[in-house]
């Protein structure tokens, strides 16, 4: 337990610090290329394999395509949404793999190596976008801050109240100990979170108010489902973590599986919601 908070203080301090400390766009692009990199290794590892070694030297070439791959597309991230709408597109699909594991498995094929590098990239520039407020001189981290506030909040929301009054299992056949009481939770939890940012923060119309409240919660069920789909792919692998890089965490992947889907979904959001004249 204290190598896990010790870690977690780690990691929490380096994100933070570069999300506030400077303005430069540079340590949080270079978080994000690491971050990219990383994910990209440990994705590897969990794709179907011939033999029951990875390989690790094709697993790090797969991570340097995939940091080189995220690096081009932070490059061009004001054209991203075509990225973001990909990714998007690749979460609605998994939704019916989530739901019908493990009588079908079709999807565990060579073609997800593609879909990683589409889930990774779209989420590290969604990240970063969202950091910078879409190309901003002056980056807004708040938004950044406000949109791991949801994940986290459902996260820890769903894990207390399932472990106090779990009794329906949310998808038994992909992640035992998740249940409907617990995903209840957390979005009462997250709920706490939106009204005191709307209240406070925002100064909407009533209607733009709904509309982003919609997003909210869109993008924490993403969330739900980015980690339901990590979960279902390392059973289907037979792993229990991605790996081994976050001692008392795991792996990389295993810390941002629900951002791979709620950073594009609310990336994407926000983008149509500027587009329909919300004024943020």
């Amino acid at each position: 337990m204290l190598e896990r908070i010790i870690t977690a203080l780690v990691l929490v301090a380096v994100v933070l610090i570069c999300m506030f400390a400077t303005p430069s766009p540079y340590p949080m692009l270079v978080l994000m290329i690491i971050a990219a990199g990383g994910a990209g290794y440990e994705w590897f590892k969990l794709m179907p394999r011939q033999s029951d070694q990875v390989n690790k030297f094709k697993a790090g070439c797969f991570g340097i395509l995939t940091a080189i791959f995220s690096g081009i597309a932070l490059y061009f991230c004001d054209q991203a949404l075509i990225l973001w709408s990909a990714s998007i597109i690749c979460w609605i699909m998994s939704l019916y793999w989530v739901k019908h594991y493990p009588k079908y498995d079709g999807w565990y094929n060579p073609s997800l190596h593609i879909i990683g590098l589409v889930l990774i990239s779209a989420a590290v520039t969604a990240i970063y976008a969202i950091w910078s407020w879409f190309g901003s001189t002056n980056p807004e981290p708040w938004w950044l801050m406000y949109l791991f506030l949801l994940v986290w909040g459902a996260d820890s929301g769903a894990y207390f109240v399932g472990r106090k009054f779990g009794r329906r299992k949310l998808a038994p056949e992909v992640s035992p100990n998740k249940s409907i009481e617990g995903l209840f939770g957390g979005i009462i939890t997250v709920g706490i979170v939106i009204v005191i940012v709307q209240s406070i923060y925002l100064d909407f119309s009533l209607l733009h108010h709904i509309l982003f409240l919609i997003l909210s919660i869109i993008t924490v069920f993403s969330s739900v489902l980015g980690d339901l789909f990590e979960s279902m792919i390392k059973r289907r692998a037979g792993i229990k973590d991605s790996g081994r890089i976050l001692p008392g965490h795991g792996g990389i992947l295993d810390r941002i599986d629900s951002l791979l889907a709620a950073a594009p979904v609310f990336a994407v959001g926000i983008t149509i919601l500027k587009l329909i004249g919300v004024n943020f």
